[in-house]
């Protein structure tokens, strides 16, 4: 057998050594990804642990439970988008991020910038508000403090608490939610066809922010 090999051109043996060493380094990189994979898997796990009936039940109480709970909001987010009205929640959270602002010289730009998304009346997401609260607001925003969105914030508000809100505690968005693990298919839970899976790091969080 070794003869066999000495026999063989030595440019032959240079390519099986040369193959060899592919087919060592694709093995360990193919090790490598199913390792990578495994870890990534395992990384996500967290995210996709449900919360607390105990919790859940708290936000049927309130709005202000509900969207002040991060799997609340993006639950209460996902459904004002199914609705096509996710711009009055998106307006809230922008103005709870707003009356955060800690430098005055960043008050003006930020005014600015929920005033003509939310508030102008040619907005890219214009919300729901009378001709006076807009127009007051309006005015605000030319010398800004904390508190100039205010008003609109709270019509906007009131506006999701008595409409989009009773909707949303008899939507699968929150039912799915509050069913108690485990439970079987009765009458009740075959009429929701599926359970709606919440990130704590939801967009609307990072993209007001």
């Amino acid at each position: 057998m070794c003869k066999g090999l000495a026999a063989l051109p030595a440019t032959c043996l240079k390519s099986a050594k040369d193959m060899k060493h592919r087919l060592g380094f694709l093995l360990q990189k193919s090790d490598s990804c199913d390792y990578s994979s495994s870890q990534g898997k395992k990384e996500k796990m967290p995210s996709g642990q449900r919360v607390s009936q105990e919790e859940v039940r708290k936000w049927a109480d309130s709005l202000e439970n509900l969207i002040h709970h991060d799997r609340g909001l993006a639950a209460f987010h996902a459904f004002l988008k199914s609705e096509y009205s996710e711009e009055n929640i998106e307006f809230w959270v922008s103005c709870e991020d707003y009356k955060k602002t800690k430098s005055p010289a960043k008050l003006s730009p930020k005014a600015r910038k929920i005033y003509d998304e939310f508030i102008s009346v040619q907005a890219t997401k214009e919300v729901n508000l009378d001709s006076c609260t807009r127009e007051k607001t309006s005015h605000n925003v030319l010398e800004p403090t904390l508190s100039c969105f205010d008003e609109a914030q709270r019509k906007i508000f009131t506006l999701m608490e008595k409409d989009s809100y009773r909707r949303f505690l008899k939507s699968p968005y929150y039912l799915d939610l509050v069913s108690p693990p485990g439970a079987g298919c009765g009458p009740e839970n075959c009429k929701r066809s599926h359970i709606h899976s919440l990130d704590c790091n939801s967009n609307i969080i990072s993209r007001c922010a």
